[in-house]
C-alpha cells in the first residue's frame, strides 16, 4: 500500500517522522486530507487537531500556527505548537480556557488583543479535547 512520509516539527523539536496511510490536517480554510498522490501543496495551519493514520489506527496531534507542504509524497508540517495527546497538562489547559473565557466576556481591549485572547481560548478548548480523549 502507497504511504506518505509525514514529519511534523517545531522550532524547538521534531514532534514526528513516520510513514502513514493519510494525514488530515486543520489548514486555514478547512480540513485537508492527505493521501498518497496528493497533487503539491503549501496551506497555513490553523489550531486544531492534526490525525494521521498507520495501518488502520489513528493517532491525534494538537497543531497551532505554522505551515503543511505536501510534494512527492512527503508532508512536512512546520508549526509553532505541535503536542501528542500524553504530553498536554489537561489542568494546565483547563485554568488557561477558564482564564480567557473570563478575559473576553468582560473584554475593554483592543482588537489585535481580543485576537491574540481568542486564538489563547481556541489552543485551550483543543488541548482539553485531546487530553480527555475526545475527538471530533
Amino acid at each position: 500500500m502507497a504511504q506518505l512520509q509525514l514529519d511534523v516539527v517545531t522550532p524547538e523539536r521534531r514532534v514526528l517522522s513516520a510513514s502513514v496511510n493519510s494525514v488530515t490536517v486543520p489548514g486555514r480554510n478547512g480540513e485537508m486530507q492527505i493521501l498518497p498522490g496528493h497533487a503539491a501543496l503549501i496551506s497555513e495551519l490553523k489550531t486544531g487537531v492534526l490525525t494521521y493514520n498507520q495501518d488502520g489506527t489513528s493517532f491525534p496531534l494538537h497543531v497551532s500556527g505554522g505551515f503543511m507542504e505536501v510534494n512527492n509524497d512527503k508532508v512536512a508540517v512546520l508549526a509553532e505548537i505541535a503536542e501528542r495527546p500524553e504530553e498536554i497538562d489537561a489542568a494546565r489547559a483547563r485554568t488557561a480556557r477558564e482564564n480567557t473565557e473570563k478575559q473576553l466576556s468582560s473584554w475593554s481591549g483592543s482588537e489585535e488583543d481580543f485576537e491574540k485572547a481568542r486564538v489563547r481560548l481556541e489552543k485551550s478548548m483543543v488541548r482539553l479535547q485531546l487530553a480527555s480523549g475526545a475527538r471530533s
